[in-house]
């Protein structure tokens, strides 16, 4: 529980001074965002109703008090108004928030496979050579820039072999390109890491007492590698997140989806001050649950990071002590 506390009192630190860094930075950008809106003349407003839009957007107030509102407003879930649309912010995000969190959470798992699948083949490859060229895959992947894939693969997968249509496809097939997209750039530093990692535990002690049994190198790498490598792979997966995001601006753009990367889009175009606000804030609150989630996870990977108190119940218990020492000879 005080764990919980903390940790909960961090996140709370950090969604503030996101939100602040924020509000500040926007107020700096130039020109005035309603204004830059409703000063069209082909909307035929008089100057005195432009001062009225204004004042319900508050933007007539001094900036410490757009602060306080705006923060007032964040705190019970109210965004506020778009100032391109006139809608309010809250609705627009659970409009694009299911689509970008979909392609997401497919391109993380399968950025995730593709790390697996690199750092299994640079250890288990039958020749030198080929793993070799296994583990430069990785520096291969984080030079592609993300747009120039994506473009890439349009060319390739759907103008040339046909194979998944752009226009008119089923939402399944419309993922297929975009999911590609946003998953490689992510896979190399998932599989760098895991890689080194590899390399580091094969060389400890205990895997030459294991492979001195007679194991099999897919049996070592699996039963006793995996798990102890596995740890440093967890905690950039949650450092990852901010790049899923990013990646995202750009995939949705590139491939006409509705999302969050797309309204980022837009908003950033139009000086939409109040989705960016919402968006920067919800990519924040993202981060801090992902580090959370990878904060309760490492424990359960690793006992050695669980708290001390834990430790001392387990080994206080004969019947825990012999399951540990197992762990133990097992790792």
């Amino acid at each position: 529980m005080p764990f919980l506390l903390r940790r909960a009192g961090q996140a709370a630190i950090v969604l503030i001074a996101a939100f602040t860094a924020t509000f500040f930075l926007l107020q700096l950008l130039p020109g005035d965002a309603v204004l830059i809106k409703f000063t069209d003349p082909s909307l035929g407003l008089s100057a005195a109703q432009i001062d009225d839009i204004r004042v319900a957007y508050g933007a007539d107030l001094p900036w410490w008090q757009q602060y306080l509102h705006t923060l007032g407003g964040f705190l019970v879930g109210d965004f506020g108004y778009s100032t391109q649309y006139g809608t309010p912010v809250a609705a627009m995000l659970a409009e694009a928030l299911p689509q970008t969190l979909l392609l997401a959470g497919l391109g993380l798992v399968l950025a995730v496979l593709l790390a697996v699948a690199i750092a299994a083949l640079s250890t288990l490859a039958p020749f030198g050579w080929l793993r070799n060229a296994i583990r430069q895959a990785p520096a291969l992947f984080v030079a592609v820039p993300v747009f120039w894939l994506g473009i890439l693969l349009i060319q390739v997968f759907s103008f040339g072999l046909g194979w998944v249509p752009v226009i008119g496809a089923d939402p399944a097939a419309a993922l297929i390109l975009p999911v590609l997209t946003l998953a490689v750039p992510i896979s190399a530093p998932l599989a760098q890491v895991l890689v080194r990692s590899i390399d580091q535990v094969q060389s400890a002690p205990f895997i030459t007492v294991v492979r001195a049994k007679g194991a099999t190198p897919v049996w070592v790498l699996t039963r006793s590698v995996a798990r102890n490598a596995s740890l440093p792979a967890l905690t950039i997966a949650g450092v990852l997140f901010g790049e899923l995001i990013g990646g995202a601006v750009v995939t949705e753009t590139v491939f006409g989806r509705t999302g969050i990367g797309r309204l980022t889009e837009q908003a950033v175009t139009n000086q939409d001050i109040p989705v960016l606000q919402a968006i920067v804030l919800l990519s924040a609150l993202g981060f801090v649950i992902v580090s959370l989630a990878v904060d309760l996870i490492a424990p359960v990977i690793d006992p050695r990071l669980r708290p001390p108190a834990r430790r001392d119940a387990r080994r206080a218990t004969p019947a825990a002590a012999v399951t540990a020492g197992t762990q133990e000879v097992t790792a």
